[in-house]
């Protein structure tokens, strides 16, 4: 069982702009002790996209034209965890590991897909139904 927290940082321009925008999933082993902290780390770059403000929701990351997901969704942060496991991240390790999002964003947006959850756009996969998770 995991808890997991988003954060974001950036960096503060002379002018008042952000730059460097980085949104952090962390998923924390529970009960703790049990291993170490995973983040899955999105930052922000040319076709991507990370909360930095209206229109975007606090918790949406994605590719312009591909992939996207609401890192407050607990189905995303699953299809992230089975996708960082896909990859060979084990549960378990004593220190806490950091991974670039963006290589298991396709494989966590397609396993969501699969399931007919709901994109953070609001669309869903043509036939697909909406997935409730247990105790919502």
């Amino acid at each position: 069982m995991y808890l997991w927290s988003i954060r974001h940082s950036h960096r503060v321009l002379d002018d008042g702009r952000s730059a460097d925008c980085r949104q952090t999933l962390t998923l924390h082993p529970q009960p703790p002790g049990t291993g170490g902290s995973l983040r899955v780390v999105f930052a922000d770059g040319p076709g991507r996209y990370v909360p930095g403000g209206a229109p975007m929701g606090s918790g949406d990351v994605g590719q312009v034209r591909g992939a996207s997901l609401n890192l407050h969704r607990p189905g995303a942060v699953r299809a992230l965890l089975d996708a960082a496991l896909a990859i060979g991240w084990r549960p378990g390790e004593r220190r806490a590991v950091e991974l670039d999002g963006w290589p298991l964003l396709d494989a966590a947006d397609a396993a969501r897909a699969g399931r007919g959850e709901p994109r953070p756009d609001g669309g869903r996969p043509e036939g697909g139904r909406r997935h409730v998770p247990d105790g919502a």
